[in-house]
C-alpha cells in the first residue's frame, strides 16, 4: 500500500502527524478553538510546535478547557500556579498576555458576535489555498497576517505579531499551506 504524502515537517513524530492529518489547515470556526488557537501560537514564540503540542493537553488543563471568560478572570493567584506549572510553558509575559488576550477576545466577540467573523473576515471568510510545491515556498507572514496582527495590536492583544498571526491563520485553516502533492490539500 502507497504511503500518504505529507507535508515534511509533519513526519518527523507521531504528534506531528497526527496533528498534520486532523487539525492543521482544517477551517475551524468554533471561538473556544480559535482561542486555544491564538494561546498555544503565542506560547509557541520562539520554541518548537513540537515543545508546544507535547504540552498541549496540560495547557488545556492550566487554562480551564480555554473556556475565554474563566481565562479573563485569572488573577495574580493563579497566574503564580501557573508559574509553578511544569506541564506548561512557564513565561510570565505569555502567561500575562493569555489573559491579556482573553479579554481581548471577549471585547471582539461582544464587538463582531464571535471571534469567527472577526478573524474570518480577514479572508473574505473562506480559506485562502496557496500553491506550494515545498516548505521552503511558505513564508513566515503576509500581508493579510501583517494586517490581522496591526488591528489586533490596536485592540490590545499581545504576542500578536505577523508570524504568530500567520501560524494561527495556517492552524485555523484560513490558509491551506500543505504543500500540492500532500494528501490533505484542497483540490481548487
Amino acid at each position: 500500500m502507497k504511503e500518504k504524502v505529507r507535508c515534511g515537517w509533519s513526519i518527523k513524530e507521531a504528534i506531528y502527524i497526527e496533528y498534520h492529518d486532523k487539525e492543521w489547515g482544517t477551517p475551524v470556526h468554533d471561538d473556544q478553538k480559535l482561542f486555544e488557537f491564538l494561546v498555544l501560537e503565542s506560547f509557541q514564540a520562539g520554541l518548537s510546535w513540537l515543545t508546544v503540542l507535547k504540552k498541549r493537553e496540560n495547557f488545556r488543563k492550566a487554562f480551564a478547557q480555554f473556556d475565554v471568560k474563566k481565562v479573563a478572570k485569572f488573577d495574580a493567584k493563579k497566574v503564580d500556579t501557573l508559574m509553578q506549572d511544569a506541564g506548561i510553558i512557564r513565561n510570565g509575559l505569555k502567561i500575562a498576555a493569555a489573559i491579556n488576550n482573553a479579554k481581548c477576545f471577549l471585547a471582539i466577540q461582544k464587538e463582531f458576535g464571535s471571534f469567527d467573523k472577526y478573524v474570518w473576515g480577514f479572508v473574505g471568510g473562506k480559506p485562502i489555498v496557496n500553491k506550494r510545491k515545498s516548505l521552503s515556498d511558505v513564508p513566515p507572514t503576509t500581508a493579510i497576517s501583517d494586517a490581522m496582527s496591526k488591528d489586533m495590536g490596536k485592540r490590545g492583544f499581545k504576542f500578536r505579531g505577523s508570524t504568530i498571526c500567520y501560524a494561527f491563520m495556517q492552524a485555523v485553516g484560513m490558509v491551506d499551506d500543505h504543500i500540492d502533492e500532500c494528501w490533505k490539500k484542497a483540490k481548487k
